[in-house]
């Protein structure tokens, strides 16, 4: 989802996850500045929440899945980001609140697989901040995330998705699927159908009679 720019004053990650909590909005933070999430789309909606009931099931008992509510900290200082899903199989991600790391419990830190669903304007922003506002920069931030395997770039457009997946020596491989695809989550150990992503999804580049512009 994207977001945008908001005027107010600089805040420390501490100062942001305590105004965050007290607004109507979700914000993500780069370097002190906060970006309010917008909606998207009907079929950014459809194609996230078609992912979410496809992987919630196999992945039931050792492994959470997060929509778009829920914020990944690339660091506890941050920068912070809301991306369209988030799965983590790492138990610190999952442990019980106390007083003492309530703030914490605000984000997850150990996510293995980043999903966004890429909306048209996604790579253009207007703002001051281009490391959040486009996907290129957001992939260098997830790069950061030790725990990080595999990146899910998921077109609103066309039948395809993109993921940048993590080698054992550290290097990230590209690999692009198209319709009628097998999508395989080496690090999930799961595999799904890229027809039933896009089920009953109609895509912003169809016409009403469903044919592509």
């Amino acid at each position: 989802m994207q977001g945008t720019a908001r005027v107010v004053p600089r805040l420390t990650p501490q100062e942001y996850l305590q105004w965050e909590v007290q607004q109507p909005l979700r914000y993500e933070y780069f370097n002190g500045e906060v970006f309010a999430m917008a909606g998207g789309t009907l079929p950014h909606a459809d194609i996230a929440l078609n992912l979410a009931i496809l992987l919630r099931e196999p992945l039931r008992g050792r492994c959470k899945v997060r929509n778009s509510d829920a914020k990944v900290g690339i660091t506890d200082e941050g920068p912070f980001t809301y991306p369209d899903l988030s799965i983590s199989c790492d138990e610190r991600d999952s442990r019980t609140e106390t007083l003492c790391d309530r703030i914490a419990r605000q984000f997850i830190r150990y996510p293995c697989v980043i999903i966004e669903v890429l909306s048209p304007s996604r790579s253009a922003y207007d703002s001051p901040s281009e490391t959040l506002r486009d996907r290129g920069g957001k992939f260098a931030l997830y790069r950061r995330l030790s725990t990080l395997q595999e990146y899910v770039l998921v077109s609103s457009e066309t039948k395809t998705v993109e993921i940048f997946r993590r080698d054992a020596v550290g290097e990230w491989r590209f690999i692009p699927y198209s319709e009628g695809d097998t999508i395989e989550f080496m690090s999930l150990g799961i595999t799904l159908s890229l027809n039933a992503i896009y089920e009953d999804v109609v895509l912003e580049l169809e016409d009403e009679g469903g044919e592509k512009r």
